[in-house]
């Protein structure tokens, strides 16, 4: 684990910004690539001087975005056809699956934005986005956005604290509940508004 860290962190030192593209890309499937640890280096790095802020930002959330796509295509492709096929042999029958269908033809776009803010959920929202073959363009528009405030509030992070481990260890916690709380409050806001509707 400690030789997989220290990869990490020298691809982002090495690489620049192709490296932190190609790690969130990573992390945005379903490999195991804390973006705690290639973001939170790379705002040290800005804060430094040797980097430029934005541009992390935007490595990031482009690499991001063709991560979660690859995992959105795999799924349309590979695992609608499975499902439809085999689901009801994995308890999958076709009313659950038109009924997830039907909720992410509604909610879609907050469930994509949202998840994208769940440590746990960011990369596998993109899944049940490609089974249900949610438009593309919206789940671009929508993943961006989440993977992009993600990134800016762990670049902002490292710019601010990145020299200081143990200030970073000391409130990293912090950091995922606000984001938790975010979340809360963004679903509760959108509850609401479709109880309004």
């Amino acid at each position: 684990m400690h030789d997989f860290i220290a990869w990490i962190l020298a691809t982002v030192h090495d690489w620049g910004y192709t490296g932190i593209f190609i790690l969130m890309a990573l992390e945005s499937t379903v490999l195991p690539v804390p973006s705690e640890l290639v973001l939170i280096p790379a705002g040290y790095l800005a804060h430094q001087g040797e980097m430029n802020f934005w541009l992390i930002v935007a490595a990031s959330t482009v690499g991001s975005l063709a991560g979660a796509s690859l995992n959105y295509y795999v799924a349309m492709w590979v695992g609608r056809p499975f499902l439809e096929r085999w689901g009801r042999y994995f308890f999958v029958r076709p009313g659950l699956l038109h009924k997830t269908d039907a909720f992410f033809v509604r909610h879609g776009a907050i469930s994509t934005f949202t998840g994208r803010l769940v440590p746990g959920i960011r990369h596998l929202i993109s899944i049940p986005a490609g089974l249900t073959r949610m438009r593309f363009g919206a789940f671009a528009v929508y993943t961006c956005l989440g993977a992009g405030l993600w990134s800016l509030v762990l670049t902002l992070f490292g710019y601010f604290l990145g020299g200081n481990e143990a200030l970073i260890r000391e409130y990293q916690h912090f950091i995922t509940a606000g984001v938790i709380i975010f979340v809360v409050l963004i679903i509760g806001g959108y509850v609401w508004w479709q109880k309004r509707r």
